[in-house]
């Protein structure tokens, strides 16, 4: 068997996860007195076919073939890589296998949704989009999708992460991004953060691109994680790896992903829903954070907002407070204290599991794996490599012959400093 190879054809349809949850999402709510409704301002900044995305119920939605022809053109299906090296290396019975996304051109997964939405939103005739990033993969992602379509687009951007990755932000203004640091002058939820010495994060950035969406009647406001449509679209990550997997023979006995906002997990472990439910305690999922940013190990199942001031509705999921101190760290990715309602039923019901890990101990995952296997992931990724190494030593202590098979969701080639301030 080749170390790398494209197997399968291309997904024509997304998977509609929901079908497949153990109870029924909660439904946003309002904080009480709230002028105006907050959920009504959402429905109306929003792209109207990503509210109906929300809602469908049909299991499966057809890719329009304009989408199909981006997806081609980027690169999918991505490789399904054989970790023969770091096998060899942690002298494990396990077989490590890594899904690519980070060979995409903006070198994340995160142009699976910003084409589809940037495709949607031209459909509607809407010729400006907003948004939000923490990293930045996702703002860079919504640059490369608009830029397809000629629409217009500003980004919100985590300060803390447009100071670490300034090489990242030159390519968002390249391709015709306009970014914000946040918090920013240019709202008042920016201005009224500033005030109070708040650090950037995503959550004040998600805060800062709806009020602009909402003063700016051109813009429309998407977003990058949390939301079923985002996860519909992220889907054909795990349906490309399950077709990988069949055509090799391969059956997985575990599935890794990193988890922020929930996006590459949910589009990641979605199409194994249905094998999980058959197969129970035989195929475990596991979803690995950042211990600055432990909701699955540590926060709350409750409602909570996602931004600071409370700008966005109330939704369901774990929580650490929209108060909890994040940190400075340069795992932009995983800084939030919330996050997606999906991923966090699947958690409370036990279908995925949870680890958390050092901000070193990650950076040293990413130095080992590039010296191993010559590929440098980006520091969310190397949360769910670190994952990987634990349970191959795991099943080398128990000769246990498994199948580990990981989303890398994106490069590192644009975190050096970040290694450079651990290596």
């Amino acid at each position: 068997m080749p170390s790398a190879a494209v197997i399968g054809e291309l997904p024509t349809r997304w998977f509609n996860l929901l079908n497949h949850l153990p109870e029924r999402l909660p439904e946003p709510r309002d904080p009480e007195g709230a002028t105006p409704s907050r959920i009504e301002v959402m429905k109306r900044i929003r792209l109207k076919s990503m509210l109906a995305h929300d809602q469908a119920t049909e299991p499966w939605i057809d890719i329009p073939g304009g989408v199909l022809e981006r997806y081609q053109e980027i690169g999918r299906p991505t490789p399904l890589m054989r970790a023969r090296l770091l096998e060899r290396y942690l002298d494990t019975p396990a077989r490590i296998f890594v899904k690519r996304e980070d060979l995409l051109p903006t070198g994340s997964f995160k142009l699976n949704s910003s084409i589809a939405q940037a495709y949607y939103a031209a459909q509607e005739g809407v010729p400006a989009l907003v948004s939000e990033t923490g990293a930045g993969q996702w703002g860079h992602a919504v640059a490369y999708a608009c830029r397809l379509y000629d629409i217009k687009n500003v980004i919100f951007w985590a300060d803390v992460s447009a100071k670490q990755k300034k090489d990242r932000g030159t390519l968002i203004r390249m391709l015709g991004g306009v970014v914000y640091p946040s918090p920013s002058a240019e709202t008042e939820v920016g201005r009224l953060l500033r005030e109070r010495g708040t650090i950037g994060s995503l959550g004040t950035a998600i805060g800062e691109a709806i009020e602009f969406a909402a003063s700016n009647s051109e813009f429309r406001y998407i977003s990058g994680s949390n939301h079923p449509h985002v996860l519909l679209h992220q889907s054909v990550i795990g349906l490309e790896t399950k077709r990988q997997l069949e055509a090799i023979g391969e059956v997985p006995d575990k599935l890794i992903a990193c988890v922020g906002g929930g996006s590459n997990l949910g589009g990641f472990f979605g199409a194994f829903l249905p094998e999980k439910m058959r197969r129970g305690d035989e195929l475990h999922m596991i979803a690995a954070e950042a211990d600055t940013a432990p909701r699955l190990t540590k926060g709350e199942w409750r409602y909570d907002h996602a931004d600071p001031i409370g700008v966005t509705p109330l939704t369901k999921s774990y929580t650490l407070g929209r108060d909890f101190p994040l940190p400075e760290t340069h795992v932009g990715g995983l800084r939030q204290h919330n996050g997606s309602p999906a991923v966090g039923l699947l958690r409370k019901h036990g279908i995925i599991e949870a680890c958390a890990y050092a901000e070193k101990d990650i950076f040293e995952t990413g130095r080992l794996f590039l010296r191993l296997e010559g590929i440098l992931a980006a520091p969310e990724s190397c949360h769910a490599l670190r994952a990987v190494i634990d349970h191959a030593i795991e099943a080398r202590r128990c000769q246990r012959k498994e199948v580990i098979v990981c989303c890398m969701s994106g490069s590192g080639m644009l975190d050096l400093g970040g290694y450079a301030a651990f290596c």
